[in-house]
């Protein structure tokens, strides 16, 4: 049996230097590079936002709750005030405690709706008067330069 003959290591080609590279490798090796950079930037503005509206929706359960028993609370002390108000005022009758409660909530609903009846007012109709004016101030100054 012939003994085998051993064969030289091989190396892999190196890679050429960035000055023995030509033009058209450095520019693609760069936009491939920035492409790259653009991607990993996208993935962390989606991580940040994904992180940023999970917290915020967790805040806004929270607040909610918040909310609700804060609305449960309001009901039980105006219950209380209506029954402080018979008891005190109206000598152990409650039913008219109620109604001063009631009238109450009528003044608050009434001065509510008389304020968003007027920002409605104000902001009606919804039209962008001052982008109209600067429309109508460029059609006049063309109107002036074409003559």
């Amino acid at each position: 049996m012939p003994e085998p003959t051993p064969t030289p290591p091989q190396t892999p080609p190196s890679e050429p230097t960035p000055d023995e590279r030509s033009v058209g490798e450095l520019v693609f090796d760069v936009s491939e590079r920035t492409s790259s950079l653009i991607r990993e930037e996208i993935e962390l503005a989606k991580a940040e936002v994904s992180e940023k509206v999970g917290k915020i929706l967790r805040g806004s359960a929270v607040a909610g709750a918040a909310g609700v028993f804060a609305f449960l609370a309001l009901i039980l002390i105006m219950h209380g005030i209506a029954w402080l108000l018979g008891e005190e005022l109206f000598d152990g009758n409650i039913w008219p405690g109620y109604f001063v409660e009631a009238a109450f909530f009528l003044l608050i609903a009434a001065l509510a709706g008389l304020i968003g009846y007027r920002s409605l007012k104000a902001g009606a109709p919804p039209v962008p008067e001052q982008a109209i004016e600067e429309a109508k101030l460029t059609k006049e100054m063309l109107e002036k330069e074409g003559k």
